[in-house]
């Protein structure tokens, strides 16, 4: 069939291609499905809930914008019931019921569909994929492009030359784009095929059965070999063992279940295709919709903000153009700069953001910044940021008087500093602010954060500069561009970020803890700690020869010589020459890892030197050639990287390298610290250290009396849980007693469970469970909270820490009992672990104050976990021996004391 290219047009005397149509062809449903459980909880201030519209028109709009349809349809199922019900009466049998908080958004949702001016159907007795089938039917029979949106991979089937369907992923903000190549690329099947695929392997979603046994992998083996349903059937005597077994039995579902996944596309649409020509939205109405809905990004994405609208035309020349200034030198870029200063002082209406190539910011590329105000933004190259005539921008820069609103200030102020150029005057950080309104989201690259937020025009940083070997900085026009999109949308995001953190309660958060904790840790980064590379090395010497004699003791036990890294040698050897009981088996041999060598050491002699061997290992290879290869040459230090936005309970993570990691349960880990020394001479190392913090937020957070009186009259609380479970004076709580009430202790805030700790304490399950039944008998405060926060979660959809930092857990409604599970052990832990996050930090940014104000020269250098290490001279040493507990004990107050222990030397061990 040959495809409509166009229709030739007359103007003047000039000859014009008038654009093909394009249909595109929306399934409700499943967009809106998609988006509700995608997005975190949204509703407006009529409690309408709002998060499934709201993915669902941000999808809309990307998809209007880039694919520019001449003709829409959103297509909705009818009813639960359809003709398929008529020969199998479980079809989408085992679906949950709609939640009420989606079922609320579909007649919201249908309203602004039309507000946009797209048609939408549906009718009874069929689905949403029905109709769409019809009428790419259609399309093919007239020659038209068409696109399928949906996410449902059932739609693959309507693929042709004609149709590509475009399939969600990552909630609504991405698609793969299907035609019959990508099918036949991804499956080896032609589109209809994808029916005789779900016949074989079934739909759980759907309830279509299938064949019992019969996954994608051996589905597609079959069709590939028999091409059909009907195929496989007529082969079943070429089939062997179970699989024919099986195939056989069901047969009749297969072929049914094929029907079940057929779409149909006959339905009767009493509607010509004319009528789903779609010219544009209507501003006024569409921005009436908006507003009602609280959507404040899209209202000022599309220029909708005032009460009567603008127009279509004004909001797509807006959303097309920037005016881009680039100042190159000389008195006109001093003017383009002096007049630039003088906007920002006459408002404070800005977007900054600062391109910084590379995840290590110590080691960033740095290109440049774009500085975006309401009518114009100015991009400055590096090179043009370092000039001269550029020195009142570098002021503004550095001022703590001038608000700076950005993205990412944190690894901008330090690719900045190693540039030699200043930032302060931090005042909001919309990827920071972004990851405290949602901090299980993965995705916090300006772009995502930017289309989640119902905005689009920034094209990820991968599509400009490439990714791999494939990456490249593109010619300056293409660089400026994308920087000035940035730096716009960074303007555009922060009125919306700030009323989002004030709607959820977090502004204090941001603004009192997370904010001024960004610049603290900047400088302590910038600031590093000094490593003895000969300590290291030597180290380093001792360790090569202690896994030499290792590895000589386990070949004498072994008999025989063989590379104890490879798992395979090692598995024969256990398994087959020394004859141990494997407990398990991979695909390429026996498993060998830690969990099935501990489960072996009371059979062998071997055992325990080869775990001494691997661990020893390990921190020769990651610690000590890691660390040494990260030793800044023109400092002598180590410059970590402290991410805020990475742990949902709020924990701050360390990269480049990871010095939270090092291990010092072992001696030899320990010994590591002794290369951490003071940067000056005759300076010593502090730390502090809290100590049993998450325990004692437990206490206040739960109430609970007896855990409030062991740490109020400062005892051991693991020795009083064990006199309190056991029942015994302090006097009978021996090793053991006391090492499981410490497991059950630590178990309680990381979310325990019968089979956690029959584990660690290598006890039965049955044991295990009576022991956290006498504990809750006896702490019964504990068990209050852990069930009252569990309801509240239910009915909030998350739950907070102290100063409020909030975690969603949309899962806890789910009917999944281990996604349910999941989410209601973090509910208890979250606020403990949360809480516990946020104390450290708020001591962090308050010693950062102090020794501001009292004009000490003792340097704030690592956080790790509960730990705070400073160097300090000996002259400010018996001053903050005393400062430092004080501050940690003082930075919230509790109904328990808060304890920090400290200690000093003349290197990070000794400081411990």
């Amino acid at each position: 069939m040959c495809y409509n290219k166009g229709k030739l047009l007359t103007v003047g005397n000039e000859v014009l291609v008038e654009p093909m149509e394009k249909w595109m062809l929306i399934d409700g449903n499943s967009i809106a499905y998609r988006a509700f459980f995608a997005l975190p909880p949204l509703t407006n201030s009529a409690g309408l809930h709002t998060n499934a519209i709201f993915g669902f028109t941000t999808m809309l709009l990307k998809m209007l914008e880039e694919q520019k349809p001449t003709h829409v349809l959103v297509a909705f199922d009818a009813g639960k019931v359809t003709f398929r019900h008529e020969g199998y009466s479980e079809y989408k049998g085992g679906r949950q019921k709609t939640p009420p908080e989606l079922s609320e958004q579909f007649p919201v949702l249908k309203e602004l569909i039309s507000a946009f001016n797209i048609k939408q159907f549906e009718l009874s007795g069929y689905e949403a994929d029905d109709i769409i089938g019809t009428l790419t039917k259609q399309a093919d029979e007239s020659g038209v492009q068409a696109i399928v949106v949906t996410g449902d991979k059932d739609m693959l089937q309507l693929a042709s030359p004609g149709v590509t369907v475009a399939v969600t992923r990552k909630g609504v903000s991405e698609v793969d784009w299907y035609t019959p190549e990508a099918i036949d690329e991804r499956y080896g099947l032609k589109p209809l095929q994808i029916i005789d695929l779900k016949g074989l392997m079934g739909d759980t979603s759907d309830n279509i059965p299938g064949v019992p046994g019969v996954g994608e992998k051996t589905a597609l083996k079959l069709l590939h070999e028999y091409g059909s349903v009907e195929n496989v059937l007529d082969n079943l005597a070429a089939l062997k063992g179970k699989l024919k077994d099986n195939i056989e039995t069901h047969k009749d579902d297969a072929v049914m279940s094929k029907k079940l996944a057929t779409i149909y596309r006959e339905v009767p649409l009493d509607r010509e295709t004319e009528d789903l020509r779609w010219d544009g939205y209507d501003a006024a109405k569409l921005g009436e919709s908006l507003r009602k809905l609280e959507f404040r990004t899209l209202l000022e994405r599309l220029e909708l903000a005032s009460e009567s609208g603008a127009s279509e035309s004004d909001a797509k020349a807006a959303a097309a153009s920037l005016n881009v200034t680039v100042p190159t030198g000389g008195k006109d870029g001093e003017g383009e700069i002096r007049r630039l200063l003088k906007s920002l002082e006459s408002s404070d209406k800005h977007g900054l953001y600062i391109e910084a190539i590379g995840e290590n910011p110590h080691h960033a590329e740095l290109l440049g910044l774009a500085l975006a105000l309401e009518d114009e933004v100015f991009v400055f190259p590096l090179e043009e940021l370092k000039a001269g005539y550029a020195e009142g921008l570098r002021e503004w820069l550095a001022s703590e008087e001038r608000p700076k609103y950005g993205f990412d200030l944190h690894k901008s102020e330090l690719a900045l500093r190693w540039a030699g150029i200043a930032l302060g005057g931090a005042a909001l950080d919309v990827q920071l602010a972004a990851y405290l309104l949602n901090p299980t989201d993965t995705q916090l690259s300006l772009s995502a954060i930017n289309e989640r937020l119902g905005q689009t025009g920034v094209p990820s940083d991968e599509a400009v500069y490439g990714k791999g070997a494939k990456f490249k900085v593109p010619e300056p026009d293409t660089l400026h561009r994308h920087l000035a999109l940035k730096a716009d949308a960074v303007r555009r995001l922060v009125p919306f970020i700030n009323e989002e953190l004030t709607r959820t309660g977090m502004s204090g958060l941001y603004f009192d803890l997370e904010q001024p904790l960004s610049r603290v840790l900047a400088g302590m980064e910038h600031q590093g700690i000094k490593v003895e590379r000969g300590e290291l090395q030597s180290l380093g010497e001792r360790l090569e020869s202690q896994l030499t004699s290792i590895m000589a003791d386990i070949y004498s036990k072994a008999g025989a010589e063989f590379n104890i890294n490879s798992p395979k040698q090692l598995g024969e050897i256990l398994f087959e020459k020394l004859g141990l009981p494997a407990r398990k088996k991979t695909k390429t041999g026996y498993s060998t890892d830690a969990e099935v060598l501990e489960e072996l050491a009371p059979y062998s002699e071997i055992i325990p030197p080869i775990l001494h061997f691997r661990q020893l290992a390990k921190l020769q290879s990651t610690y000590v050639e890691g660390l040494l290869k990260e030793i800044r040459e023109e400092t002598g230090k180590v410059h970590t990287y402290y991410r805020q936005t990475i742990a949902a309970t709020g924990r701050l993570s360390s990269q480049f390298p990871n010095l939270q990691n090092i291990p010092i349960r072992l001696e030899e880990g320990r010994q590591i610290r002794k290369a951490f020394v003071p940067s000056e001479p005759g300076w010593s190392i502090l730390a502090a250290d809290y100590s049993q913090i998450e325990l004692r937020v437990l206490a206040h957070i739960s109430g609970d009396e007896n855990l409030k009186e062991a740490f109020i009259h400062d005892m051991d609380i693991h020795t009083k849980t064990a006199m309190d479970v056991f029942g015994v004076t302090a006097e009978e709580v021996d090793g053991n007693m006391r090492r499981s009430a410490k497991a059950v202790n630590f178990g309680i805030v990381y979310g325990i469970s019968d089979f956690g700790l029959s584990q660690n304490l290598g006890i039965t399950r049955k044991e295990a469970s009576a022991f956290i039944e006498q504990y809750f008998n006896v702490f019964k405060g504990v068990r209050k909270y852990m069930d009252d926060i569990v309801v509240k979660a239910r009915e909030n959809g998350y739950v907070t820490t102290l100063l409020d930092r909030r975690r969603y857990l949309p899962e806890i409604k789910a009917s999944n009992f281990n996604l349910r599970s999941f989410a209601e052990r973090t509910a208890m832990n979250t606020p403990i672990q949360g809480t516990a996050a946020d104390i450290i930090k708020l001591a962090m940014v308050q010693m950062d104050e102090q020794l501001r104000e009292r004009g000490l020269k003792s340097r704030m250098l690592l956080q790790v976990h509960d730990e705070l290490v400073f160097e300090v001279p000996p002259e400010e040493m018996e001053q903050m021996k005393k400062l430092l507990p004080d501050v940690m004990s003082n930075a919230i107050k509790l109904d328990v004391p808060l304890k920090a222990d400290v200690s000093y030397g003349d290197n990070w061990y000794e400081a411990k």
